[in-house]
């Protein structure tokens, strides 16, 4: 494969995993979600991950999942691309609610490696195909073991990828040394899945990062990735070292939908924080390290 940053990709470098804001009475508030995209897409994101992990689809009804893509594809449709989070533990689920996101006309899809019923790696390429098999969009593979307890495991993506409509992975595993080798044997696209880790995986090919710390600092994260993407090591290093304390309040301190909710309430762009169980806003005692965390990068927030 030859070096896949020569050219931005369709689905984007800068993809933000939004969080699906609700109301105060834990209603999907689709006016909040069209503001926040629009407020991403404005500051440099050129992608949308809508009700992935970070948008907490577990909790959201299909009729909410598909609400949700389609306020974010008339917000911004045209000048980002919209990835639909359609993956479950269900093919069949999966296949109609990828269906009906293709009928909205969202860009693409994200399918996460089925989770808690643990199939095989003939089951989890049946289970992908099945679902890639179903629309005529590009879909991005999400392998995060750490959620599904399950690997991709590499002789199974190389094999994936040679169905048409496969054509990214989102790598929450940070395997380098296995994602080096689908890398070279593939013409799969790869994001990092862990915000922390996108200096070493654009050096290594990958073409962007599906991020959550990209809410609360999009304009940084994208002036690194256009570092990275012209060759400026020394910028890039410098803006990775400032947004680390950053990364490490919004990443791992609490959940990162959690997180990135009290952030973006904190900077007046949600209204409120508010999750849905079995979620739970931040205590008091996290929310003091949050803010410290916060307070090294130079973000005080004193409400």
């Amino acid at each position: 494969m030859s070096d896949s940053r020569a050219n931005v990709p369709a689905l984007g470098t800068l993809l933000t995993a939004m969080v699906t804001p609700f109301t105060k009475d834990g209603e999907v508030d689709y006016k909040q979600a069209a503001e926040l995209a629009v407020k991403l897409v404005d500051d440099g994101c050129d992608g949308l991950v809508v009700t992935g992990t970070t948008g907490e689809t577990s909790t959201l009804t299909d009729e909410e999942n598909l609400g949700m893509f389609r306020a974010v594809k008339e917000a911004v449709g045209g000048r980002a691309a919209i990835i639909a989070g359609t993956g479950t533990n269900d093919t069949a689920h999966s296949v109609h609610l990828s269906q009906e996101a293709a009928k909205l006309g969202v860009d693409g899809l994200l399918l996460v490696t089925p989770y808690y019923n643990k199939p095989s790696q003939a089951g989890v390429r049946a289970h992908f195909e099945a679902i890639a098999s179903a629309t005529e969009l590009p879909v991005m593979l999400y392998d995060i073991p750490g959620r599904s307890s399950i690997q991709i495991a590499p002789e199974t993506m190389i094999g994936l990828a040679s169905h048409p409509n496969i054509v990214a992975v989102k790598d929450a595993k940070a395997d380098f040394a296995a994602a080096t080798r689908v890398m070279a044997e593939t013409d799969l696209l790869f994001y990092s899945g862990d915000d922390g880790l996108t200096l070493q995986w654009m050096a290594m090919g990958a073409v962007g990062l599906i991020g959550v710390t990209t809410h609360v600092v999009t304009r940084r994260f994208r002036e690194l990735i256009d570092a990275i993407n012209s060759n400026d090591l020394g910028t890039a290093r410098k803006i990775n070292f400032e947004l680390e304390p950053v990364i490490r309040a919004t990443m791992t301190r609490v959940q990162g939908a959690v997180a990135a909710k009290q952030i973006l309430k904190w900077q007046g762009v949600l209204p409120n924080s508010v999750v849905r169980l079995p979620l739970v806003e931040p205590d008091a005692a996290e929310i003091a390290i949050i803010r410290e965390d916060l307070a090294e990068a130079g973000m005080d927030f004193t409400v």
